[in-house]
């Protein structure tokens, strides 16, 4: 036979009591969280910022390529006597895009007369909203008619 006494008359399983100002959080602390949260914000938001920047780069940089031998060829299909400083755009499937050569000729003493017949093609394709560029270099052999 046990039965439960309680020695500590007038309070039934408290120990130490529970005053009305021991709840919630005081303006030290809550200062302290907002402060964390804004630098973690300011960290997220900068990151966030620089990976769409980089995203952008990152499409130019494998568009650019493709588009710079489209030009190349529609460059290799002209005739050796319509050859020459050029400069275009892509049309509506790529906006901002735009794309500008030049031709000159080789001169090496070591290539000797061959070296008349070659020229060097010199490519940009441009990406104006961003200012960012992409330079190819070609040589082609061209025999005059």
């Amino acid at each position: 036979m046990s039965s439960w006494t309680n020695s500590d008359s007038g309070h039934c399983g408290d120990s130490g009591g529970n005053r009305a100002g021991d709840a919630g959080f005081t303006l030290l602390e809550v200062m302290v969280a907002v402060a964390i949260m804004a630098i973690v914000l300011v960290a997220v938001y900068r990151l966030h910022a620089q990976t769409i920047a980089m995203s952008g780069a990152v499409r130019f940089y494998a568009t650019a390529p493709l588009l710079a031998e489209r030009a190349m060829a529609e460059l290799e299909l002209a005739r050796s006597n319509d050859l020459g400083g050029d400069s275009g755009e892509f049309g509506e499937a790529f906006p901002g895009f735009s794309w500008s050569a030049s031709v000159e000729t080789v001169d090496s003493e070591y290539l000797g007369q061959t070296a008349e017949d070659l020229k060097r093609i010199d490519l940009t394709v441009s990406y104006n909203p961003e200012g960012l560029s992409y330079q190819t270099r070609t040589y082609r052999m061209i025999y005059e008619e």
